[in-house]
């Protein structure tokens, strides 16, 4: 069973246009006879009234030329430019600091101690919601098996995606730099699709090959590494899994509501045509594969289960299809939770799960169906619904399970925490905006970092203490529900106390005149920062 949407990044409804303006439907169906009515009033006053001069009438055309002549030479000159921008636009690949990544790389060879470093498999879900997990909360959808992991594990109840979409979620979570640092900040398409111009156009490329990644340094580190599922930051040479640190990869370059759609084993097409019904136990059973292997090496291992699932449009395997009380979504969960059972099954089996860190988590926030939680905004936008999402950690040689922790986090925290696992050191010829979680986990601290910072693209529109978020003056979109277009009203600036207020529905700017004051300087303080250093660049 599925369901059919619109692809990401591309508007959802339709305008009906008339000489090139978007109008509403209402409009633009208004009945023929008006239209006619209109017409012939026109021509009975042309009749009646004086002819025109000679002068007069060739200046009229003139004037009727050069006023219909404008918007096409409009239109050719922006062509041209956008054909222009296309053409000459490039990343910034930053020859030197590839450079010093492969020092800091050789630098790390034999790092981790054979038998004794952890395992890591890292699961990140695409547009789960912060509520879709059973350990999250009440909902209609049954994960025993994650529920399971998250009663011996750690969860953290307040931890945000680095991004309200997917591409630069992963940009950063795999980087520890937010998007605009590892300058990929928006969603990217294929580039062979007619919308990719829009990346060429905005300086949104794949990742480059001067970022540093946690396959590069778990690699380096003597890790074997695998990825399954979805890698969406890039699709040229040089931006592929394999390129990043990855011995292997199974999964698709793109969302599943992109084209093509193609599974890819490595650089070469695996599946042309792919039975999304069929997709997760495809994944499942490699992840399953990968386990049993590794349990025959001496090497640790890292695997990025990265699944396209339960971002829409929406399919389940055939002997799930009715199984949720939350309809297909809901089905489709709660055959996610099937294959972690089968994954952690395959660790226990092989007597690897004591010494495996478990990471489990989403992108961003649900889109059209899933739960956000007690949460303002959705998928896309930088409200807490767009960006707060589940996480657990299980590592029951390392951790004390059965905790639950409030303390604000980010997805740019994951590489640090485990280079302190791991006690590998951070490189330093550039600037990480993730911290360290491992202190958090272990007990000793309460704060992780001291501020987070919430993009939209290359816009930083708020900035967090972890209790209070200031929100710039930014768009804010308000339709109702029977147009098919809604526009975007300067809103702002915004106080919302987390705390007290986790919906972000009430401003308590003027009220906390001091606290808003303090959270704007940082938020140009940033901006300031960002403007002379885009890259953070340290040497």
């Amino acid at each position: 069973m599925s369901s059919q949407l619109p692809p990401e990044g591309t508007p959802g409804a339709e305008e009906h246009e008339t000489d090139g303006t978007p109008v509403s439907a209402d409009a633009a169906d208004a009945p023929a006879h008006e239209e006619t009515a209109v017409e012939e009033t026109a021509v009975e006053e042309t009749a009646v009234g004086t002819a025109p001069k000679p002068g007069r009438a060739k200046r009229i055309l003139k004037a009727t030329g050069l006023t219909l002549a404008l918007p096409g030479a409009a239109v050719v000159a922006g062509s041209g430019y956008v054909a222009v921008k296309s053409l000459t636009a490039s990343p910034d690949n930053s020859p030197e600091h590839e450079a010093s990544k492969d020092e800091y790389l050789d630098a790390l060879a034999g790092t981790t101690s054979s038998g004794e470093a952890p395992n890591v498999l890292l699961v990140y879900y695409d547009d789960l919601g912060y509520g879709d997990l059973g350990f999250m909360g009440e909902t209609p959808i049954k994960t025993p098996n994650i529920d399971r992991l998250a009663e011996n594990g750690v969860v953290l109840t307040n931890y945000h995606s680095p991004s309200a979409v997917c591409t630069p979620s992963r940009a950063a979570m795999l980087t520890g730099r937010l998007a605009p640092r590892a300058a990929v900040p928006d969603v990217l398409f294929p580039t062979d699709s007619p919308i990719s111009v829009m990346n060429r156009m905005s300086g949104s490329f794949g990742l480059t090959q001067a970022e540093i990644t946690i396959p590069d340094v778990l690699q380096s580190s003597g890790y074997q590494t695998g990825m399954i599922g979805k890698w969406h930051i890039g699709d040229t040479e040089g931006s592929l899994p394999n390129d990043f640190g990855f011995d292997s990869f199974l999964g698709s370059r793109y969302s599943n509501d992109m084209t093509p759609f193609k599974i890819y084993q490595d650089d070469e097409v695996l599946l042309e045509t792919v039975d999304q019904t069929e997709l997760d136990a495809l994944y499942t059973d490699a992840a399953v594969d990968f386990v049993a292997d590794a349990a025959d090496s001496d090497d640790p291992f890292f695997l990025y289960f990265a699944h396209n699932f339960p971002h829409e449009p929406l399919f389940a395997a055939e002997e799930n299809e009715g199984r949720s009380d939350a309809g297909l979504y809901g089905d489709i969960v709660e055959g996610l939770d099937d294959g972690i059972g089968r994954i952690v099954d395959e660790l226990e089996a092989t007597g690897q799960l004591d010494n495996t860190i478990i990471m489990i988590t989403s992108d961003n926030g649900p889109w059209y169906q899933g739960d956000a939680g007690d949460h303002r905004g959705r998928k896309g936008l930088i409200n807490e619904g767009g960006m707060l999402v589940p996480f657990m950690v299980h590592w029951p040689a390392g951790l004390e399970g059965g905790r639950t922790l409030d303390t604000m986090t980010m997805g740019t925290d994951i590489l640090p925490t485990l280079l302190d696992w791991l006690d590998i050191d951070a490189p330093t010829d550039r600037v990480l905006d993730g911290t360290s979680m491992a202190p958090l986990l272990a007990g000793t601290s309460e704060q992780v970092g001291e501020h987070y910072y919430y993009y939209a693209g290359k816009k930083l529109i708020a900035v967090s203490d972890g209790r209070y978020k200031y929100y710039a003056k930014h768009p804010y979109l308000y339709g109702t529900s029977d147009l098919t277009f809604t526009v975007a009203q300067p809103k702002g600036p915004w106080l919302f106390d987390l705390e007290a207020d986790p919906s972000e529905s009430y401003d308590v700017s003027a009220k906390h005149p001091e606290i808003a004051e303090r959270l704007k300087a940082e938020l140009e303080r940033r901006n300031a920062e960002m403007a002379e250093n885009p890259r953070g660049w340290v040497s």
